[in-house]
């Protein structure tokens, strides 16, 4: 009792209130006994409000609702539930005890509920990077009726929670490519160059058909004109390579390349399995880390989301050319190979450039790499004294250095993307979407 009882700070302001006035009545002496009731009515008020909070041993209840994982880079809701058997309703402050990683040392919320009466409230935490998130106990102060007394409760809610990459934006993804309304988030709708030769079904024909693909076997057959129906090449194998090196660490609105990177691996992968084609994923830093090979079986997608959760680094020096070997090895068929990466300088770029024209002579290499915002900030501000223009000028040089890169990757048959971190999913969608309609894989 004596470790949840606490005083609110109204308590303090009239026992303040009574010690001014005991001061006056040095001066004043009929005062003293205006100063010795405002004690006793507060003695008593206080007695009368303890009285009330204490007067059940289980008089509130509280749980936490939340799922067993949440999404890196999203708003996950949490909800507390507040049950309150007292006959009267109160007052209650809320502090939860939230993970650490999220560092938030002032968090409390106030709630009133009603006699006999339940209520809910939530919240939402975006976590920034992947791993094991600890919830710990539910602290309710629960006020009396007059307002003076608190009574703290405590309730034992300790649950460990999972931050997976980011299956909101996965899900959102999938929904829209299954309705094929993928142009909602910023995915382009293409022309379709020519017509694939992977054969479907023969169906009858109807205004806007191409007459080439009559078919006049089956139209003598029917009596009625027939025409044959192409569809998209499916079992495509698309591997999605995340460097897990220095050059991914630097961050962006709280999370790194890397996690930024993962997330977008894993969007891709999913509309690649959407779209009947063959997901794989390659990590990898001074060492191969994980090799999952491409496959569309139905538990392909949760093997995809499990290895990269786990995905853990030093961000040491990346090899590209034990990954040219492991590509080589171990991938035999033709496939989109999307290397998430990044190079700061051209310098850096020339170096891994022999191991990239390899992969590119025996796959489709795609390289995706980020632009750096905060130069981009520089070069939107106004230069105003001779030290501003020296490091806009420089910004101006890295700026244009990434562009140098895109047309050095295009003159030795590379494709690429060079892209703002959080553009990075809608353009690799779109970027994937657009060579499985050129026929490029």
């Amino acid at each position: 009792m004596i470790k949840s009882f606490y005083l609110h700070k109204l308590v303090y302001y009239i026992a303040g209130l009574a010690a001014v006035v005991f001061v006056t009545s040095y001066f004043f002496p009929q005062l003293y006994r205006i100063g010795i009731l405002i004690l006793l009515l507060l003695a008593l008020a206080m007695l009368v409000d303890g009285l009330l909070l204490y007067s059940k041993k289980n008089a509130l209840e509280a749980e936490r609702v939340l799922t067993e994982r949440f999404s890196i880079g999203d708003p996950n809701k949490i909800f507390i539930r507040l049950k309150n058997n007292y006959p009267f309703p109160i007052r209650c402050s809320i502090i939860d005890e939230i993970p650490i990683q999220f560092q938030d040392r002032n968090w409390l919320r106030k709630t009133q509920v009603g006699g006999h009466g339940e209520t809910e409230l939530h919240y939402t935490l975006t976590p920034l990077s992947r791993g094991e998130y600890s919830f710990h106990d539910i602290n309710v102060y629960a006020h009396g009726p007059l307002q003076l007394v608190r009574r703290r409760f405590v309730f034992p809610a300790h649950q460990v929670v999972k931050v997976y990459p980011s299956y909101v934006q996965m899900r959102k993804y999938q929904l829209l490519a299954v309705s094929n309304r993928l142009q909602e988030v910023g995915v382009k709708r293409i022309r379709k160059i020519g017509h694939s030769m992977e054969f479907e079904q023969i169906k009858e024909y109807v205004r806007g058909d191409d007459y080439r693909t009559i078919n006049w076997k089956a139209t003598a057959r029917k009596d009625s004109l027939m025409v044959n129906n192409y569809t998209d090449e499916r079992s495509q194998q698309i591997y999605c390579l995340i460097n897990k090196g220095r050059v991914m660490k630097m961050p962006f609105h709280g999370m790194t390349l890397l996690d930024y990177s993962i997330n977008a691996a894993l969007v891709l992968a999913n509309v690649a399995l959407v779209r009947q084609d063959k997901a794989g994923i390659v990590t990898f830093e001074k060492n191969i880390d994980m090799f999952l090979q491409a496959d569309k079986k139905p538990t392909q997608m949760n093997l995809v989301l499990e290895t990269l959760y786990r995905q853990k680094t030093d961000f040491l020096e990346a090899d590209f050319e034990k990954l040219f070997s492991a590509i080589r090895n171990r991938v035999t068929n033709r496939s989109l190979l999307v290397l998430f990466t990044n190079f700061e300088s051209l310098e850096s770029l020339q170096r891994e450039m022999p191991a990239l024209k390899r992969m590119a002579r025996y796959h489709l290499l795609l390289v995706v790499f980020f632009e750096n915002t905060e130069l981009k900030q520089l070069l939107d501000k106004k230069a105003g004294t001779i030290e501003e223009i020296y490091i806009k000028t420089i910004a101006e040089k890295f700026v244009y250095e990434k562009r140098l890169m895109v047309k050095e990757l295009h003159k030795n048959g590379i494709l690429s993307i060079l892209t703002s971190p959080e553009n990075l999913t809608v353009n690799t969608v779109n970027k994937y979407l657009e060579l499985k309609t050129r026929m490029s894989i």
